[in-house]
């Protein structure tokens, strides 16, 4: 049995409520010095609450901490920082038109005169780097800097400040593949030499692959901890989800007909005069998914609005199921979907809910003028009722209550309702942005079912999706973007994650440019 003085973090029943939400029911965690900690759970588990709490930004109602051994009772970061307890958040807290320098030191400089600071900041840093293997240039300005080594900057940022337990949330993200297996290897070096690292993720591969141990969450409690050498990607997602889960689709070979997306040369400058996208052609078949892949930011986002109506092209030309879009022919989302195109947004709240609005109300949003919502100038309030209910039902949303307001529906449910409206249409052609974002890894299996069925009765589906597990398993097809140009595409059965992340990163293998010239993948 480990001694207490060999965990660097211990949690006794830890208990928080947010209104009649029990967020944390009685948590008890403990975390061995110098091993790299896994944290799995569905959304709404509760993890991000218990690493709040671990780092001051919530105060638990009831329960005890300990860290090294030291009660602990954080009122802010400020207090986790100084014991010693360091965060990389999702979300980067780092100022772009910084250097790396500055924004290591920033609200931690040693003298009034920042020339000093700055200096022996560089001493310091320049030391924890060799250590650690942590390379970044320091006065390279953080905005010019790949996500890779942005992320590094937030861990050498907490390791300055002499962070001896390190809390990641989500930190791969944003990485290619063999940006993670980078950020993999400097974990593994700040676990040999002692630092303890806690990680926040739903990636279930990688949370086997850098572990030590794993403890899973389920409705706000802690339901198992188990050391990863003896566990499996099934069990893990059995326990979170309470059932059996299916991680892979069964589907059948594909049969593509009649090609309902041609692009040609489409280009998209935004409002700065940036190129977004440049000179990209491809096209997308009837009974086909073809999946682009990248890494977030690289003009997939502006792909799918240029394709459904949200923004115009800048030259080019978009056929869309019969209709031709262009710079001198451009048309608006409501447009799109006459011509038989449905759209899952990426970003659900910004492009697909309003969150005051009813879940009747967010059902048919874009679809509200159709004769069967209506009777005569008046909305026909029955047959809505009765199309949202059937929906919510097969859909599973929960709560299962179409009269409740979009805002109170948890994020995965609320992709679900989305997600129906735009598949229940029955459209020909299916623009699918990043489909499972903040959805549980049980929706996850029927989504992924529910995709393939639509491929399968013969819809057109492009995805776009920065998980490439996801689009491994779903795509006949995959196109690669880097910096708003295509740089290869390929057969999903000639694809695996190594290949696409060298792509993802505008390295690309010989045989994919030759194949890709001259057009054998076609």
């Amino acid at each position: 049995m480990t001694e207490r003085q060999d965990y660097a973090i211990e949690l006794n029943k830890i208990d928080k409520r947010f209104g009649a939400v029990h967020a944390n029911n009685a948590i008890d965690l403990q975390v061995p010095k110098g091993t790299i900690h896994g944290i799995i759970g569905e959304n709404g588990a509760g993890k991000s609450t218990l690493m709040s709490i671990i780092y001051g930004f919530y105060q638990p109602d009831s329960g005890s901490m300990l860290v090294n051994g030291q009660s602990y009772n954080p009122n802010n970061s400020q207090d986790a920082i100084r014991s010693g307890i360091g965060m990389v958040h999702q979300h980067f807290m780092l100022v772009d038109t910084f250097t790396v320098l500055e924004n290591i030191i920033l609200g931690a400089e040693k003298e009034w005169k920042l020339d000093n600071s700055l200096a022996e900041a560089r001493r310091r840093l320049l030391q924890i780097e060799q250590d650690y293997g942590l390379e970044v240039p320091l006065d390279a300005l953080v905005g010019d800097l790949p996500v890779g080594l942005q992320q590094r900057v937030e861990i050498l940022k907490a390791l300055y400040r002499n962070a001896n337990i390190l809390i990641l949330d989500e930190p791969t993200g944003v990485l290619t593949p063999q940006e993670a297996d980078h950020l993999f290897a400097i974990l593994d070096k700040l676990r040999a030499q002692g630092t303890t690292v806690m990680i926040i993720t739903h990636k279930l591969r990688e949370v086997l692959a850098i572990t030590d141990n794993i403890s899973v969450m389920r409705q706000g409690q802690m339901v198992e901890h188990l050391p990863t050498a003896n566990a499996t990607k099934e069990q893990l997602a059995e326990l979170m989800v309470g059932r059996k889960v299916r991680l892979k689709v069964d589907k059948q070979e594909a049969t593509p007909s009649q090609e309902r997306i041609r692009v040609e040369n489409l280009s998209y400058v935004d409002e700065s005069g940036v190129k977004r996208v440049k000179d990209i052609s491809f096209s997308v078949r009837a009974g086909e998914l073809v999946a682009i892949a990248g890494v977030s930011g690289n003009g997939q986002s502006e792909i799918l609005s240029l394709l459904s109506g949200i923004l115009p092209p800048s030259s080019g030309s978009i056929d869309l199921n019969g209709h031709t879009i262009s710079a001198q022919q451009t048309t608006n989302p409501r447009a799109v979907r006459a011509m038989g195109v449905g759209h899952i947004p990426e970003d659900r709240h910004k492009q697909g809910l309003i969150n005051k609005f009813q879940a009747k109300e967010a059902y048919i949003l874009g679809y509200h003028h159709l004769d069967k919502y209506n009777k005569g100038v008046l909305q026909n309030h029955q047959a809505i009722d009765e199309l949202c209910q059937s929906s919510m039902d097969k859909w599973d949303v929960r709560p299962n209550d179409i009269h409740l307001k979009t805002a109170n529906f948890s994020g995965g449910n609320q992709q679900k309702l989305v997600i129906a409206r735009e598949m229940e249409e029955d459209p020909d052609v299916l623009l699918i942005g990043q489909p499972t974002r903040g959805v549980d890894i049980g929706a996850i299996e029927y989504i992924h079912q529910q995709i393939i069925a639509s491929r399968d009765a013969g819809k057109a589906v492009l995805l776009v999706s920065v998980e490439l597990d996801e689009i491994l398993t779903l795509a006949d097809r995959i196109i690669v973007v880097f910096d708003g140009a295509i740089v290869g595409e390929l057969d999903a059965s000639q694809a695996d994650e190594r290949t696409l992340g060298l792509m993802m990163a505008n390295i690309v293998p010989d045989h994919i440019k030759q194949a890709t010239t001259q057009g054998d993948v076609a």
